[in-house]
């Protein structure tokens, strides 16, 4: 039986990008590849609704714009607000302390959103704060932080706000210009439906004005005005950026308030259908990027809907056996109701007393009254 990816990274990859990673490889110094480039930049632009050449790709996961984000923005000493409410919340803690920067923590329990009076009242305490690190959708749980909000108080206070947004980008509608982030990460095996191996940034002015010299590999100061001229600094993922090209084009082809609605509906039906169920969705605020439940036997549970040919992602750390994390990124209505079927076979074969076909009806009921069927 072929495997179905419904991870949240990586996810499923699109025949049009299956099609361009099957191409032969063609060198990165050359004009056709600078085009594509120039291109695929071009093309990122649109998606985010930015005309800013403050765009830069590293060849690496997401964890690598990550610690760009720390070593061109911050120098050793600076005081920065990180939210850990997750897996991921906690990798920007390691980054700063790593990079000797002087972390304050607001810790949230797992399945928290950030609060952003309390993030106001933390940064009135803490007026030498450099910046907030964060994510718009915590991977870990399922929790979505409110970014605009985070991020109006960090432009009042001429601080920089640094997004996380590797599951939010390519499933929210991003507008960092208008929406005050100023400094944007993105990866490619998320909603940009691409192989792992590519990182993007999206950086404001006043975050440029800040660049230092302290990064070597991931330096934004090498790397901007060779990428701006269709180039890069170090050897470059080629597929993935060829590749990258056509998902963009997908995405706005769909167009962005489209691509957005799409992952609500499938989000907010998968809920509905979770509920249905008996189960209780794990955050109090939940991503539409994927949607993570509690239930008994988890990992059993996970492993049957594997052999049926479905496969999600478990609970991490002290989620682990808790919790199934369904990813909704770049997933379709169909093939989100196709979800809900095989779990429903599953959970009957791990002897949970449910009624086959009440997940569906919730699943379908609700994309009807969001106009989607």
């Amino acid at each position: 039986m072929e495997e179905r990816l419904f991870t949240p990274g990586p996810v499923e990859i699109p025949n049009r990008v299956r099609e361009v990673l099957g191409r032969p490889i063609i060198h990165h110094r050359t004009e056709e590849f600078k085009q594509s480039f120039l291109e695929t930049r071009a093309l990122l632009k649109k998606v985010l609704n930015s005309p800013s050449d403050n765009i830069v790709f590293f060849s690496s996961s997401g964890t690598g714009a990550m610690e760009a984000a720390i070593l061109n923005f911050f120098e050793e000493g600076d005081k920065v607000l990180v939210i850990n409410g997750g897996k991921f919340g906690e990798r920007w803690l390691k980054l700063a302390e790593h990079w000797k920067l002087k972390p304050l923590e607001y810790k949230l329990e797992w399945g928290k959103s950030a609060d952003p009076l309390y993030v106001k009242d933390l940064l009135d305490k803490n007026p030498d704060c450099k910046g907030v690190l964060y994510q718009i959708s915590e991977t870990s749980t399922g929790a979505y932080h409110p970014y605009r909000e985070i991020s109006q108080i960090c432009f009042e206070r001429g601080i920089l706000s640094v997004a996380d947004a590797i599951t939010a980008l390519g499933a929210y509608k991003i507008n960092p210009d208008q929406e005050h982030v100023d400094v944007l990460i993105g990866g490619s095996q998320k909603a940009l439906l691409l192989p792992p191996g590519l990182s993007v940034m999206w950086f404001s002015d006043k975050a440029k004005e800040r660049l230092t010299n302290r990064a070597f590999y991931f330096s934004i100061k090498k790397e901007l005005p060779k990428q701006i001229e269709g180039q890069t600094a170090w050897t470059p993922a080629i597929s993935l950026i060829l590749a990258l090209n056509e998902s963009l084009s997908m995405l706005l082809e769909e167009g962005m308030d489209n691509v957005h609605f799409r992952h609500e509906s499938v989000s907010k039906a998968t809920q509905r259908a979770i509920q249905s169920l008996g189960f209780k969705v794990f955050p109090e605020n939940p991503s539409i990027s994927l949607t993570v439940f509690e239930l008994p036997n988890a990992e059993k549970v996970r492993r049957d809907l594997i052999s049926l040919g479905i496969r999600t992602a478990g609970g991490q750390d002290n989620l682990k056996g808790r919790v199934i994390r369904i990813s909704h990124m770049g997933v379709s209505p169909m093939d989100g109701m196709l979800v809900i079927g095989m779990l429903e076979v599953a959970l009957r074969r791990n002897g949970f007393d449910i009624k086959l076909g009440e997940g569906v009806s919730a699943y379908s009921q609700t994309l009807m009254e969001r106009g989607v069927w």
